[in-house]
């Protein structure tokens, strides 16, 4: 067989997560799943705290909307940036 199956364990050229051109990106990439993990977390914590199920999926709904409405008017504001 030839080496370079994805997914192959060993991995061939391990990456070297302390090279400077890497390094940035990683960081970058940790901080946003860690920010998206400590909103997801907030957004369940609430959710826990409703008394009903159907409070529930009315306090996600109103997130739902929420959240669209600042992609909405964050993206309108980018349009108008460019």
């Amino acid at each position: 067989m030839t080496a370079g199956a994805p997914g192959q364990w060993p991995v061939p050229e391990p990456v070297d997560l302390d090279a400077s051109d890497d390094s940035a990106l990683y960081v970058q990439r940790a901080a946003e799943r860690a920010r998206r993990e400590i909103v997801l977390t907030s957004i369940r914590a609430h959710l826990d705290e409703q008394p009903t199920p159907g409070a529930v999926h009315t306090v996600a709904r109103h997130w739902i909307s929420d959240i669209s409405t600042a992609a909405d008017e964050i993206a309108k504001a980018k349009r108008k940036a460019a």
